[in-house]
């Protein structure tokens, strides 16, 4: 058994563990945010249900079959 080969292994273990680990805490800490949501996002939506108004064509509908 090569030691280093597990010691390599081992630590890239914990490595992903480590990602892992702050993924779920950023998770946990996040929730829902509340609140109005930031003028650019609210401007975004804004020019995006206006364009899908002046032209209802360009939206996709999925194909069923």
């Amino acid at each position: 058994m090569d030691l280093n080969k597990v010691l390599a292994q081992l630590h890239e273990e914990l490595e992903n563990l480590d990602a892992a680990i702050l993924s779920l805490e950023r998770l946990q800490h996040e929730g829902r945010r509340r609140g109005r949501p930031p003028k650019a996002l609210s401007q975004l939506s804004r020019t995006v249900r206006a364009a899908r108004k002046e032209n209802p064509a360009d939206e996709v509908i999925p194909e069923e079959g």
